[in-house]
């Protein structure tokens, strides 16, 4: 997969919903002070429409296996979605995310990079991003809109599970485990990434409620008696999702492995 067709010349700009919003593409550097070089508008936090984020993507290679797949995020269609659920009041509405700027000079790498750590399901879509700052040559709020790329997990891919009880899933969450670590690690990385675009920008009520249906497992799990010890082990407390999500962040690791979260985006 190329993110234009037969062309790595040109610079494109991709879309995170899930992983990619903490867990940058390769090149990308966190704002550092007294950098004057550095492009202010590599990393932009916004949104896109028409879209519906939910955790029904089977995740067997970076937060499950085979044998016991994980949960990820997916975009479903708004219209698809109408068709799978009851409307739900104040709907449709925003999907937030971070778009990356990807430069011409890493064109090929980054597109090499996530066909690899997309490969479980997820396909290249095309969308229009709506950043809330202003892209760098781009006049008034906003800045206007900025094609971009994204993976999706379509409803035809074999990871794509359908309409999925929120029990279920913080169940199969709350277990699950990969290549990657916890699937409950990137749940509560996801909530924290989305609550750091700031109120009424990144909410997702979809994720927050499985993250607290996780939560409400894990805390009645530490006082099943003989089961608790094992629950602690695989426990992920906020403390531990904080340290981790600011060492990604910042790019103190300065790697890009392969054991990605599988979006992703």
């Amino acid at each position: 997969m190329t993110p234009s067709p037969a062309n790595e010349t040109n610079e494109f700009w991709l879309f995170g919903y899930g992983s990619l919003i903490w867990k940058p593409p390769p090149h990308y550097v966190p704002s550092i002070p007294n950098l004057p070089s550095q492009s202010p508008d590599l990393r932009l936090p916004g949104y896109i429409t028409g879209y519906v984020r939910r955790f029904w993507q089977a995740s067997e290679d970076h937060r499950g296996t085979p044998a016991s797949p994980g949960r990820v995020v997916t975009l479903i269609e708004q219209s698809y979605y109408e068709k799978l659920v009851k409307p739900e009041p104040n709907h449709p509405l925003p999907v937030h995310g971070a778009a990356y700027r990807i430069p011409p000079q890493h064109v090929a790498e980054v597109s090499a990079y996530l066909d690899l750590r997309e490969i479980n399901g997820y396909s290249i879509q095309y969308t229009d991003f709506y950043p809330s700052v202003p892209a760098s040559g781009q006049e008034g709020e906003g800045g206007g809109t900025i094609r971009c790329l994204v993976y999706i997990g379509l409803p035809t891919n074999p990871q794509f599970l359908g309409v999925q009880p929120p029990e279920r899933v913080a169940e199969v969450i709350r277990r699950s485990r990969g290549p990657s670590g916890e699937n409950s690690e990137y749940l509560f990385m996801l909530e924290r990434a989305l609550e750091g675009f700031g109120e009424g920008a990144g909410g997702d009520e979809h994720v927050s409620d499985l993250a607290r249906r996780v939560r409400a497992l894990e805390a009645k799990g530490m006082q099943g008696g003989g089961a608790a010890s094992e629950v602690a082990e695989s426990r992920i407390g906020d403390e531990a999702v904080s340290a981790e999500f600011e060492r990604v962040h910042s790019g103190a690791d300065g790697s890009h492995g392969v054991q990605e979260e599988t979006e992703k985006p």
